[in-house]
């Protein structure tokens, strides 16, 4: 019995941790930069929801649909305009600058939340959803959503990404960006759908995130984030597939940690340092493939 709840609980923060894997590992794999302000656009999405549940319409259970829609459409915009501002203007760049770039709109983005919303921990009005009982096991009806909506995604992308044009326009700005130009596909346009792919995902992270603890801050996105990145780089950063079993992974990890009293306050090292391993023994990931570099 104890043994399935801990399972149930890391596949809970394995679907959370592969919403946001989704979304690092789509702007990975197609315009090869690091995006470590995603994290925060997580955050960004829990605070829309925060400002649409404190309305005195959230009362209505119809309108939080509202506040996910309006989490989704700012985190896009927002993506977007960061693509546009921040990212564009280094597309020639080293990968260094585009790294430290992308750490300082993350310092932004958390000091500009901080600014409108304060450092205090705010309560976010989310429904509770309870739960349901399978045989002797009891399951959040939001570990279900999230599972549910997170397989869907995942598959979502995958057809995306294999059958239609945009999606093969990807995968040719993803294997030859150069080449992908001269046959006439807008390398840019390519590059800002991918961030916006990336940040609505965010958004629903940021969302079930809410779901399982309703508190947000302004490092809200930070550690998860981070995590995600984790996971990613464990199943094999730029695979769809990959980003979803490594997130699956290191959640089963974390609450395998959490569930043995002695080793959960390092819990973190733990993740890390199997990362480091598997680093080690397959440097592309589990389901990562290798590339060869053109000289």
């Amino acid at each position: 019995m104890e043994f399935i709840n801990t399972l149930v609980n890391g596949l809970n923060i394995g679907v959370i941790y592969a919403m946001i894997a989704l979304g690092y590992t789509m702007v990975y794999g197609i315009a090869k930069m690091l995006n470590f302000a995603h994290g925060d656009i997580i955050m960004v999405g829990g605070y829309t929801i925060y400002v649409f549940c404190a309305m005195k319409a959230a009362s209505s259970p119809a309108f939080f649909f509202v506040a996910i829609a309006m989490a989704v459409i700012v985190c896009t915009l927002l993506g977007v305009i960061v693509e546009k501002v921040a990212y564009k203007p280094l597309r020639g760049a080293s990968p260094l600058a585009v790294l430290i770039t992308a750490i300082g709109v993350s310092y932004l983005l958390q000091s500009l939340s901080q600014i409108i919303f304060k450092s205090a921990t705010k309560f976010v009005s989310v429904p509770e959803l309870g739960k349901v009982s399978i045989g002797a096991v009891s399951i959040k009806v939001s570990t279900i959503i999230t599972l549910v909506v997170s397989i869907a995604v995942m598959i979502s992308l995958s057809l995306f990404v294999k059958y239609s044009k945009t999606g093969r326009a990807m995968i040719a700005v993803s294997e030859d960006r150069g080449a992908a130009q001269l046959m006439g596909i807008n390398v840019n346009s390519i590059i800002t759908i991918t961030f916006a792919i990336g940040s609505a995902l965010a958004a629903l992270a940021g969302l079930f995130y809410l779901l399982q603890s309703p508190y947000i801050y302004n490092t809200f996105g930070a550690m998860p984030g981070i995590k995600a990145f984790t996971a990613a780089v464990i199943g094999g950063i730029g695979s769809i597939p990959g980003a979803m079993l490594g997130s699956i992974v290191l959640g089963m990890i974390e609450s395998i940690c959490d569930s043995i009293a002695p080793i959960a306050p390092y819990k973190d090292a733990i993740e890390f340092s199997i990362l480091i391993i598997i680093l080690l023994v397959r440097p592309t990931g589990i389901l990562g493939k290798k590339r060869r570099e053109k000289v």
